[in-house]
């Protein structure tokens, strides 16, 4: 999955984005509201982790840019204890949940995965599929109960594909929730993680539908 980090102080921004990769999503992160603008409408984003007191464009102009062109990522918003009117103006404006500063990191990471579950159209917090169960609270996934060891790229690739099942995600797509801006994408990367995600879960849970993408077949299909 890939975040946007928009937080104007370097010390919580650098913070949240370490931790954030060591969760092992693909993190980018900008620290004014015109470069979350710029951000958002030529990138592609699993949600935002929005501040809303930012220079030269404030975060609920951003918000409410990104809803007037109907996009629907999932933004959670990050503001002070004290700041009740902003968290109030921040939902109106089609924030999807707030965390309130400094951090309780577990909280902030539970909401990230709550609005990603939410996102999938899904409310259970364990997906299962075809006998392949994920946790993403835990990262732990089995097949037919028995544990199976992914790398985190693995799992950035079969996460979105499983939460989605019937879906096609091109390749490209699935290399956006693999990188951020400052990574060295390999061009065959999708596909070596495909392969090694088939010999651990079974030939047939992930399919290719060739010149489109990849996909995970709805149950009974």
């Amino acid at each position: 999955m890939r975040l946007l980090v928009v937080e104007d102080d370097p010390m919580i921004g650098e913070a949240v984005t370490e931790l954030l990769r060591a969760e092992h999503y693909a993190v980018d992160w900008v620290r004014d509201g015109e470069m979350a603008e710029t951000a958002l409408r030529t990138q592609t984003y699993d949600l935002v982790l929005l501040d809303l007191g930012l220079p030269r464009r404030d975060g609920l102009s951003v918000l409410r840019s990104l809803r007037s062109r109907k996009e629907r990522i999932p933004v959670l918003i990050a503001t002070a204890r004290d700041s009740l009117q902003q968290r109030v103006e921040g939902l109106d404006a089609g924030a999807d949940d707030y965390v309130l500063k400094p951090y309780e990191l577990p909280e902030l990471l539970a909401r990230i995965r709550a609005l990603l579950r939410r996102a999938a159209g899904r409310a259970e917090p364990v997906y299962e599929h075809r006998g392949v169960t994920i946790n993403p609270a835990t990262r732990e996934v089995t097949v037919g109960g028995a544990p199976v060891a992914l790398s985190a790229r693995e799992w950035a690739v079969l996460e979105p594909l499983i939460a989605h099942p019937g879906l096609v995600l091109s390749r490209t797509q699935l290399e956006e929730k693999l990188y951020g801006w400052k990574d060295d994408i390999s061009s065959n990367a999708v596909e070596v993680y495909v392969h090694g995600l088939r010999k651990k879960l079974g030939a047939d849970l992930i399919q290719n539908i060739r010149g489109v993408g990849y996909l995970v077949p709805k149950a009974g299909a």
